[in-house]
C-alpha cells in the first residue's frame, strides 16, 4: 500500500497497490481472543474499535497506568512505559491504588530505578495525592469521560459559575442530562422561536443565535482544476474531489461536531459513518476551526471548505471567489444558550441577566455577529446570505447529539484523526 505521512506523523492510506500483489497475500481475520491475556475479544455495534474484555489484562493494564500518570491526567513525573512495564510483569502493581503502596525498596531493583530516581518517583505519586478530582476522573479513564465531561462532574456538587452564557446547545444538553441546570423561564420568552427553547417546562435553557453548516465553493480554483459546483453532500463523494475538501475536526470544533452529528442523523448512523468513510477519501485536511475551512476555499488555499454561513456571507462581501452552496439534502446546525447552573447563591442576579439574554437589544447584538438570532423578525438582513438556510435547517435532535457526543467523537477520532492538522 502507498501512505504518507498525515497529522501528528500518523500514517495514512492512500491507496493499496493491487497491481503489486503476488497471490501468496493472506486475509487477516480479528482473532476472537485477546493475544495477551487470553480472553475474548469485542467490538460494540456502531464502533470500528475491537477491545479485550478481560478485567485483568496485562496489555489494558499497562495502557491504563501509563495514561493515569500522563500530563492530561495525574501528572506522576518519571512513571512512564518502561517503568510500567517493569511493574507490571513483576507483579508489583495490579491497579493503579497499588502505584500509592510502592516503597522504595521495591523501586531500587527495577532497572534503570537507582535511590534518587526511586525517591523522585515516590514524592511524584505523593504529590499527586493532591491533584484535583478532575484530572483523578480523567485518569481512570472511563470510557467517553474526557477532560470536559470530568471537569463537569468533578464539579456538579460544587458548581464554581452562577450562568452558562453562549455556550453550544449541544453542551448544554450535557449539564442538562447531569441535573445540574436551573430550570427557569425568562420574561419574553415567548417571542422566541420555537427552535430556540428547551422542550422542557420551565425549560432548562434558552438559544441566542444559530449558525448553519455550508460548503463554501472556490468558482476560481473550480475552474482551474475542472471541478463541478456540488449541490450536495453526496456530491461530495465523488472522487474528482480527492484532496480538494478541507472540514472541521469535530473534537475541536464546534461547526465540525454540528456536521458529523447531522450527517448521522441525516443518513442513519450505518449510511452516516458510510458517508464519512467516502468523504474522508476526498479530505485534504481537518483544521481546529470551524471558520477556518471557508477561509483556506476563499484564498484558493484549498477548493472545498465546510464551514459555516455567516462566515462564508462576510468572505464573499470582501471579495472572495466562492459560492456558498446550501446542500440540497439539508444541513446541520447549533446554537449558543444561555442556562443558569443549578446551585448558585446569586440565583435572583443570574434570572435578570437571563431575562436580558432573551430581549430584544440582546438579540440586536447578537445579529452583529450572526445572521440566525432568536427573534427572527429583528434579523437585519446579511448580504450574500443564502435566503433558503433556515428552510433546510434539519430537526436537530439536541438531546440525541448532547447524548451520544463522547461515543460519536470517540469513533471520529479512531476513523479519521490521521488527517488532522497539527496542533499550534
Amino acid at each position: 500500500m502507498l501512505v504518507e505521512r498525515a497529522g501528528d506523523v500518523i500514517p495514512y492510506v492512500v491507496r493499496v497497490l493491487q497491481e503489486r500483489r503476488t497471490g501468496d497475500e493472506k486475509v487477516f481475520v480479528m482473532p476472537e481472543r485477546c493475544p495477551v491475556c487470553g480472553s475474548q475479544v469485542f467490538r460494540e455495534e456502531g464502533e470500528a474499535a475491537y477491545r479485550c474484555i478481560g478485567i485483568s489484562c496485562p496489555a489494558k493494564l499497562k495502557e491504563s497506568l501509563t495514561f493515569f500518570a500522563s500530563r492530561g491526567a495525574m501528572d506522576i513525573e518519571g512513571l512512564g512505559e518502561k517503568l510500567v512495564e517493569q511493574l507490571v510483569d513483576r507483579g508489583l502493581v495490579q491497579d493503579v491504588a497499588d502505584l500509592y503502596s510502592l516503597t522504595k525498596e521495591q523501586l531500587v531493583g527495577l532497572e534503570r530505578m537507582a535511590d534518587k530516581s526511586a525517591t523522585n518517583l515516590l514524592n511524584a505519586l505523593e504529590r499527586s495525592k493532591s491533584s484535583t478530582l478532575t484530572r483523578c476522573l480523567t485518569g481512570l479513564g472511563i470510557r467517553h469521560v474526557g477532560e470536559a465531561t470530568a471537569k463537569l462532574l468533578a464539579e456538579k456538587d460544587n458548581p464554581q459559575a452562577d450562568i452558562v452564557w453562549g455556550l453550544a446547545a449541544t453542551s448544554l444538553m450535557l449539564l442538562k442530562n447531569e441535573g445540574m441546570l436551573e430550570p427557569y423561564a425568562p420574561a419574553g420568552v415567548d417571542k422566541l422561536d420555537a427552535k430556540f427553547v428547551d422542550q422542557a417546562d420551565p425549560p432548562a435553557w434558552t438559544g441566542m443565535d444559530a449558525w448553519a453548516a455550508v460548503i463554501c465553493f472556490n468558482t476560481v480554483e473550480g475552474e482551474r482544476l475542472g471541478l463541478p459546483r456540488p449541490t450536495s453532500w453526496q456530491d461530495l463523494l465523488d472522487p474528482v474531489y480527492q484532496g480538494q475538501i478541507v472540514m472541521p475536526n469535530p473534537n475541536s470544533s464546534g461547526t465540525g461536531y454540528l456536521d458529523v452529528s447531522s450527517w448521522l442523523q441525516l443518513f442513519g448512523e450505518d449510511e452516516g459513518w458510510a458517508f464519512m468513510d467516502q468523504l474522508h477519501q476526498n479530505i485534504a485536511t481537518y483544521t481546529h476551526s470551524g471558520s477556518k475551512p471557508c477561509t483556506l476555499a476563499a484564498s484558493g488555499e484549498a477548493a472545498i471548505g465546510i464551514s459555516f454561513e455567516f462566515r462564508a456571507a462576510r468572505l464573499k462581501e470582501e471579495g472572495a471567489p466562492i459560492d456558498i452552496i446550501v446542500p440540497e439534502e439539508g444541513i446541520g446546525w447549533d446554537m449558543e444558550a444561555t442556562a443558569i447552573v443549578k446551585g448558585t447563591d446569586k440565583l435572583e442576579a443570574a434570572k435578570t441577566l437571563v431575562d436580558w439574554s432573551v430581549s430584544e437589544k440582546a438579540n440586536q447584538m447578537y445579529n452583529e455577529g450572526y445572521a440566525v438570532i432568536a427573534i427572527p423578525e429583528l434579523a437585519q438582513p446579511v448580504k450574500f446570505f443564502p435566503e433558503n438556510i433556515q428552510a433546510k435547517m434539519i430537526e436537530n435532535d439536541f438531546d440525541w447529539a448532547a447524548s451520544n457526543r463522547e461515543r460519536i467523537l470517540s469513533e471520529w477520532q479512531q476513523r479519521y484523526d490521521s488527517k488532522s492538522e497539527p496542533k499550534s
